[in-house]
């Protein structure tokens, strides 16, 4: 097993719970996985994967700062997760 699918697989939880609150204020924003993806210069097949509980898909912090910005919340809302 290499090293990127162990991390991979010991923050899967977390990966979920940040796909999900992504998809939350992309949602509350009134914005499609088209529309975010547009503003943030990513396809939105990789916006899907990110969202998607079934699929880990790690990304970069710039995409996650980028992210941030166009749902105009705070990083930290992004990471906050339910117990």
């Amino acid at each position: 097993m290499s090293n990127a699918k162990a991390v991979s697989f010991k923050n899967r939880d977390k990966y979920v719970e940040l796909g999900f609150n992504i998809a939350f204020y992309r949602k509350r924003a009134g914005l499609t996985q088209d529309q975010l993806a547009e503003r943030i210069g990513i396809s939105r097949s990789h916006l899907s994967a990110i969202e998607a509980p079934n699929v880990i898909r790690p990304f970069s912090l710039e995409i996650f700062f980028d992210i941030a910005d166009a749902l105009h919340v705070r990083p930290s809302k992004l990471m906050e997760f339910r117990e």
